[in-house]
Formats: C-alpha cells, structure tokens, sequence
C-alpha cells in the first residue's frame, strides 16, 4: 500500500470516504465478485465482494450504511 498509515485506525472522515469510495466501486466496477486478501501478511483479512449475498444467510445481518 502507499499509505503507510497502517498502525492508526480510519478517523470519521476518513471511514466516511472509505464507504463512498466502497460504493462508487461496486456501481461502477465490480461485475460479479472480487476477492482480496488485505492486513499483515502473519495475521491476514479475507474480503469477498458480491452482488449475491452468502447462501442461508438473513439479509438482515448485511448493514447498509
């Protein structure tokens, strides 16, 4: 990553800019999923992007900001 600010959490802004970014992108870019393996490399975070929510799931678990 460019920004190596990785050892201070988002502020208000900036997690503000993080869920516009984030839905800017589904809109205009994501297809059908995306994959990423993002965090430290000895402790990673797994995130899927879908436009099919997760089988036997209650929607109502997925917050929309």
């Amino acid at each position: 990553m460019r920004n190596e600010r990785h050892d201070e959490p988002l502020s208000d802004d900036e997690m503000e800019l993080f869920i516009q970014y984030l839905h800017r992108y589904t809109i205009h870019h994501l297809d059908q999923w995306l994959n990423l393996q993002v965090g430290p490399e000895d402790f990673p975070v797994y995130v899927t992007l879908s436009r099919m929510p997760e089988p036997d799931v209650d929607l109502s678990v997925y917050r929309r900001p």
